[in-house]
């Protein structure tokens, strides 16, 4: 394959497309090769012993969302660029990306509910001390989007590269804080909170008061309406997912200690509680049944 055809980012050959291709077939790019197929089927090794039959689904499974959390981290990013740049719709765009990647990551869990407790513990013990809760791209995106337990970071096992990915993202402004400077440029008078900080008093009610306007009338400034309703929306598909993940927790180990030695299913229920964007969830309850904003 030429520079040129590598430079323009298409991976296919003309033969692929159609036509005629007279490359000698061994420096073809192939589907396989493109997307390095045997190299991706050789990463999913057992560690029970026997193999336990569900093992392969477990891992695929986690796999998979691993890949996916990828995507949703390259998006994101995207996404913060876009806002700094004022780019509104084209951040709303990508968006709808991570909105459909985190509707699917809700249905892929219930897969696993296809495996009977029994079918689970024959190789849980084997995965021990591994735990979701270790997953440091999902830290990534929670970081990224706004909600930021820094205290979770004193409890998952990190490389010296896991670190420095993790204190990068703390080091950089959040999606909320990203969102808040937009507002304050197009004009709302809001207040940018602290990473990590609930907004309180004073200067909750200030940036209240400034939101009511583009929840009373979306059709004014309906860019800055829709992006804002797909941050609650990407807070939402996080918290559905922490609610869908606990169930099927629940299902396969009932009150059973997590494997990294967290509490389980009782830890998982407490990550419920947490919001990266309460303001934006707050303001609607200031709309009153005939569409007319208040202080009550």
């Amino acid at each position: 394959m030429s520079d040129e055809k590598t430079r323009s980012g298409c991976p296919f050959t003309q033969g692929d497309l159609g036509g005629e291709d007279l490359a000698p077939a061994g420096e073809r790019l192939t589907y396989n090769s493109y997307l390095k197929v045997p190299q991706l089927l050789e990463l999913q090794n057992f560690e029970s012993s026997p193999p336990a039959h569900d093992e392969l689904l477990f891992i695929i499974i986690h796999q998979a969302y691993e890949l996916w959390f990828k995507l949703i981290l390259f998006e994101l990013d995207q996404v913060a660029e876009e806002m700094e740049k004022g780019a509104v719709h084209e951040a709303w765009r990508l968006l709808q990306r991570v909105l459909k990647i985190e509707t699917l990551l809700v249905q892929q869990i219930h897969v696993l509910e296809t495996m009977t407790p029994s079918d689970f513990l024959k190789f849980r013990q084997a995965l021990n001390p591994a735990s979701g809760f270790q997953s440091i791209q999902f830290r990534e995106v929670e970081f990224l989007t706004g909600i930021r337990d820094t205290s979770v970071m004193q409890h998952i096992d990190q490389t010296d590269h896991d670190h420095r990915r993790l204190t990068a993202r703390l080091s950089e402004p959040s999606l909320r804080t990203r969102f808040y400077k937009l507002l304050q440029r197009e004009g709302f008078d809001v207040v940018v909170p602290e990473e990590g900080e609930v907004l309180e008093g004073a200067r909750r009610e200030q940036t209240m008061a400034a939101l009511e306007p583009l929840y009373r009338e979306p059709k004014e400034r309906f860019h800055l309406y829709t992006l804002a309703e797909s941050l609650v929306e990407h807070d939402q598909n996080i918290l559905l997912w922490r609610f869908h993940h606990v169930r099927v927790v629940e299902r396969l180990i009932g009150t059973k200690p997590g494997t990294g030695g967290s509490s389980g299913v009782e830890y998982l229920s407490s990550t419920l509680k947490k919001r990266a964007y309460p303001i934006l969830w707050e303001v609607r309850g200031r709309l009153y049944d005939d569409g007319v904003y208040g202080m009550g």
